[in-house]
């Protein structure tokens, strides 16, 4: 009778800490929403670097992302149909690569044919200051540079609400 009290008091508080982890990365993604994204300046893989605050006046999708993730190589195939669907002058895609190993990220956007720029986040500062806590894990920031949505993992209609979120920022 006590082990069995014991056991369902010690599944209880196991559930508790399993919510309480979950609702604080919920909170750390949905805490940006609303606010201005955190400029940031990263190296492309053309070469140039590319500073998010330079980017006012379009709609910014950052797609953060790394070689090992399964889930995001699913995904980068969808995103680089995504972009052929929008002009470059109100959407910009952005990849943002995690890995510390940046040929190995390279060798992978050549082999999915990425028509976007990927940036290098080795410092893993920009993750930091995103609360990235997923793989992979967008954010949708509107003209203004505001955070607007943030969508953590992926799944196979994302695609379809990502566009429907884009056009909606593109004709606010």
């Amino acid at each position: 009778m006590e082990k069995t009290r014991l056991m369902r008091f010690s599944l209880t508080i196991a559930s508790l800490i399993a919510l309480l982890v979950i609702a604080s990365t919920l909170y750390a993604a949905s805490s940006l929403l609303g606010k201005t994204a955190p400029d940031f300046t990263l190296r492309s893989n053309a070469g140039d670097n590319k500073k998010l605050s330079e980017l006012r006046g379009k709609v910014v999708m950052l797609n953060f992302w790394a070689t090992w993730c399964g889930p995001c190589r699913q995904e980068i195939p969808k995103l680089t149909e995504l972009k052929s669907l929008h002009d470059e002058y109100d959407f910009e895609l952005l990849g943002i690569n995690i890995d510390e190993d940046r040929a190995k990220a390279l060798r992978l956007a050549k082999k999915l044919s990425v028509n976007f720029p990927i940036l290098f986040d080795e410092t893993k500062q920009v993750s930091k200051n995103y609360s990235i806590d997923a793989m992979p894990m967008t954010i949708l920031i509107d003209r203004d540079g505001t955070v607007r949505y943030v969508h953590r993992g992926y799944k196979e209609n994302y695609i379809g609400l990502y566009q429907q979120q884009i056009k909606k920022l593109k004709f606010e």
